[in-house]
């Protein structure tokens, strides 16, 4: 039975761009796209729509502002229409360049139609890997241009007519016999390059949350490798990895996805062993998660646990402490950002060429730029700086405190490294410590940079002043008659005064005492740090060796050593976050 029945693609103003029909009669876009924003945001990727003839499941994707929408009327398995979505935003990102603009589709429906014809044969999901699509859809003028001009063929073989020749020239020679064995699915024919180069970037998510104490509640890394391939003929690799630790790279290496170009039963039997035929150009080989604190972790916090050995075990290169309700009244809070002096990276300085390592050993360098929250995509490669492994510099802390609705402005905001950033009326404080400050910070060793506020609460929580000239007492506006020739006269004003003084110290110990209860509802609750670590990971995973079984290979030539590289880039993206 068929699984996509049709595929629908609206701009971000809900205007139809595209409609293809695979299979059957679906219900029309205008039908569905009704339905689907009648559902609150943020919308789930697939709904369930009763109303419909028949009723249909519908599948949605989001990619750069373009809406994606599948409807399906009988059983099908929702992950398998998902990823065809995914693929077929993949492929027009490809073909089209990104970002994917409706511009870019109205003036490609060509090249679009062969795509979707290609990746799809009534309803059967048929070639979605872009290297065996370049083979046979024509690429967009202005692309086959590029391709030409980067050595790449600028167009498909499959679509190319015959070539005519005068008659007064011999006939062309024939074609060079090619092997029989046909490249794996996911790699194009014939693939030629001047220089052959293979490059391993893997880039790390971090998250981590920490309790008021400073005792670590939960860490952990979100890893994607991304391969780079460069190489002629049908290169045949081998990548090793490895993890710090006595449980091997499979007590890190959590819940893996391959490519479908990794042999798995190579992995089942050698963890850590990556053996695959690359697809040509840049891809993503795995992706996998990490537990940083470890699965012991838990039964250690009931037993009990030092914080600082806590932060001390996960190594971040930032950490952050928030003190608040500091200051007589209450209304000061602070913020502590330490670096490790580990991430000074005593080398320093961008611009240097990315290390090679020999095709028997890897060394690691440098940092992998870009990501993707949610499904991993290829990611070009980095900026060569030099930054490694045994030099990781820090760079790009930001630290981000959320502000409560009641603080009408900060004042006196110092900070002694970077530069705070905040209005009055905005909800978030933003401290951002550059890269020369970080530096100068670990110059000295452990760097300490601080932040200090003071928070002002709305007006109308602001007491209103005391119309009798006397400040604000907390007494009620009565008043005594007395006599003033009676003879205890003078000691009954003494005794008043006395009183008064007595009232008016209760009542400023009580107002300040209201005052702090209210500045304890204005101090924030957290606060976030980002920043980015070149030639260093979270989970501590390293290319151990990365080797071309030229047995196995074909079409590579005698005594072809592809130029090897491998880079690392930690990123935190508000990822730590500390609770006060």
């Amino acid at each position: 039975m068929s699984a996509i029945e049709a595929l629908y693609i609206f701009d971000e103003h809900n205007n139809l761009l595209l409609d293809h029909v695979y299979t059957g009669r679906p219900p029309s876009p205008n039908v569905l796209l009704p339905l689907y924003l009648a559902h609150a945001s943020p919308r789930p990727s697939l709904i369930y729509l009763p109303n419909t003839n028949p009723p249909s499941l519908l599948h949605s994707l989001l990619q750069d502002r373009l809406l994606f929408l599948s409807p399906c009327s009988h059983d099908v398995e929702p992950l398998l229409v998902a990823e065809f979505l995914h693929r077929v935003a993949d492929a027009l990102e490809d073909f089209l360049g990104s970002p994917l603009l409706a511009s870019k589709i109205e003036g490609s429906y060509d090249v679009v139609a062969q795509l979707l014809g290609e990746m799809c044969d009534a309803g059967i999901v048929a070639t979605t890997e872009p290297n065996p699509l370049r083979d046979v859809v024509e690429a967009p003028s202005w692309m086959k241009s590029l391709l030409g001009s980067a050595g790449l063929p600028s167009s498909s073989p499959a679509l190319s007519g015959p070539t005519s020749t005068p008659s007064f020239l011999p006939p062309p020679p024939p074609p060079p016999p090619t092997s029989t064995t046909a490249p794996p699915p996911w790699r194009r024919h014939n693939v030629r390059h001047t220089s052959n180069e293979l490059y391993v970037d893997i880039l790390e998510t971090l998250s981590a949350t920490f309790s008021p104490s400073g005792l670590p509640l939960c860490a952990s890394a979100s890893g994607t490798i991304a391969f780079t391939s460069k190489v002629s003929g049908i290169p045949d690799l081998l990548l090793i990895l490895s993890a710090p630790g006595g449980g091997g790279i499979t007590s890190v290496f959590e819940n893996p996805v391959f490519h479908p170009c990794v042999r798995l039963a190579r992995w089942r039997d050698r963890p850590g062993e990556l053996s695959f035929v690359p697809p040509d150009g840049r891809f993503v080989l795995a992706g996998y998660g990490a537990d940083l604190l470890g699965r012991e972790y838990l039964a250690e916090l009931g037993k009990g646990v030092d914080p600082t050995k806590a932060q001390a075990r996960l190594g971040l290169p930032a950490t952050l402490h928030v003190s608040t309700a500091l200051g007589s009244m209450g209304d000061e809070f602070e913020v502590r950002l330490s670096l490790n002096p580990r991430f000074a990276n005593a080398k320093g300085g961008a611009g240097a060429s990315a290390a090679a390592f020999a095709p028997s050993l890897g060394t690691a360098s440098g940092g992998f730029g870009g990501g993707n929250g949610g499904r991993p995509k290829p990611l070009p490669f980095a900026m060569a700086t030099k930054a490694d492994s045994a030099n990781p510099s820090l760079a790009d802390a930001v630290v981000r405190v959320p502000v409560p609705p009641g603080v009408r402005n900060l004042v006196e905001l110092k900070v002694n490294r970077g530069e705070a950033v905040y209005a009055p009326g905005d909800r978030v404080l933003e401290w951002r410590v550059g890269q020369k400050d970080i530096a100068a910070l670990l110059g000295v060793g452990a760097g300490v940079a601080t932040l200090r506020a003071t928070v002002v609460g709305m007006a109308e929580d602001e007491e209103p002043a005391d119309d009798s000239g006397g400040g604000m007492t907390g007494m009620k506006g009565e008043t005594w008659e007395y006599d003033d020739a009676a003879p205890m006269g003078a000691y009954q004003a003494a005794s008043t005064r006395k009183g008064n003084e007595k009232d008016m110290k209760v009542a400023a110990e009580q107002r300040d005492a209201k005052a702090v209860r209210k500045n304890a509802l204005l101090m924030p609750s957290e606060a976030t740090l980002s920043f980015r670590v070149k030639g260093w990971l979270a989970s501590g995973i390293k290319v151990e060796r990365l080797s071309v079984d030229t047995k196995a290979s074909r079409g590579l030539g005698a005594g072809v050593q592809p130029y090897k590289g491998v880079k690392y880039l930690t990123v935190s993206d508000e990822g730590i976050e500390v609770r006060c």
